[in-house]
């Protein structure tokens, strides 16, 4: 989980998020067991939660190059997200002069949102937000520069992460300074985010499709024929011939295309002229020859099973 701080108010927004990023992989319930003992605050430090990941069997992944904030023209945008086997969890803010709204997303539907003009918000887990808040009421004093803000959040980040190893060592500051005034900044805010929702929409929707294809790919390199039959010969101009496919083979281009069906014709080319017609194509030894006299037969082609 990040900490993500932002304000908004007259002046414009300034945002500063952690860059942490971690990943669990083992069993479920110790998974658990250890994102709340790290959330809860009673993992202290980086060693503390490898030997505590250690203890649980669970592996880590931890990075610290996520960008948890972006810029979107005058908008600034802050995301925490959670991840289950089957959607992802989002929470965004957007953030800009005079104005923010909140939303919660389920995939890329918003599922809740809400509205203000200016404020201090915290996205982060109950001890990083606990944290942060009581730092920023120390450090906070009216009438503070943008510029200056941006340098107070960059500090209570760095606090909250030495005393927490939710959150890592770098950190991302933005600040945007439009001229809107509170109807402007609502308006902006609602097409960058009609925009941004319908963008990710399509992104999610080309993800999916791209893991469509790459399992249809595995299962078609997984039909590879290395060893049998493949057909017949039907006709022979030299060395280029032509082969019918048997009942059970069909062919395809190295995008993976499909070419020719079962029964269809393709055209392979013989190192040997003393081909007939009705011989035998196959794979013997992972190479493609007739089987009469064992010559060797190329073409581009993949041949796989039905």
């Amino acid at each position: 989980m990040s900490l993500i701080i932002a304000y908004v108010g007259k002046k414009g927004c300034v945002m500063a998020s952690d860059k942490r990023r971690i990943a669990y992989f083992g069993e479920k319930d110790n998974r658990e067991e250890l994102e709340e003992e790290l959330y809860s605050g009673s993992i202290a430090n980086d060693d503390d939660l490898k030997k505590r990941s250690a203890e649980l069997d669970i592996t880590l992944k931890i990075s610290d190059d996520a960008n948890k904030i972006r810029y979107i023209e005058d908008v600034i945008v802050g995301e925490v997200s959670s991840r289950s086997t089957h959607e992802t969890r989002r929470k965004r803010i957007y953030g800009t002069s005079n104005g923010y709204q909140l939303i919660e997303m389920l995939g890329s539907e918003i599922t809740h949102s809400e509205k203000g003009e200016s404020a201090i918000i915290l996205f982060g887990n109950k001890v990083s937000k606990s944290l942060a808040n009581d730092l920023i009421s120390k450090k906070w004093k009216p009438r503070l520069s943008l510029k200056y803000m941006g340098e107070i959040f960059e500090d209570v980040l760095s606090e909250v992460s030495s005393k927490t190893p939710s959150l890592g060592k770098k950190y991302d500051v933005m600040i945007v300074q439009p001229k809107f005034n509170e109807k402007k900044a609502q308006s902006y805010l609602d097409e960058t985010i009609k925009r941004d929702v319908q963008l990710l929409g399509k992104w999610r929707e080309k993800l999916k499709n791209d893991l469509l294809e790459q399992n249809e790919t595995i299962q078609l390199a997984s039909k590879i024929i290395d060893e049998g039959d493949i057909g017949l010969v039907s006709s022979a101009d030299g060395s280029i011939l032509q082969v019918t496919l048997n009942d059970d083979v069909q062919a395809y281009d190295t995008n993976w295309k499909q070419l020719a069906k079962p029964g269809e014709l393709v055209v392979m080319i013989s190192d040997e002229k003393e081909v007939e017609v009705g011989d035998e194509i196959v794979i013997e030894n992972e190479t493609l020859c007739i089987k009469r006299n064992k010559a060797n037969l190329k073409c581009d082609i993949i041949l796989c099973d039905l």
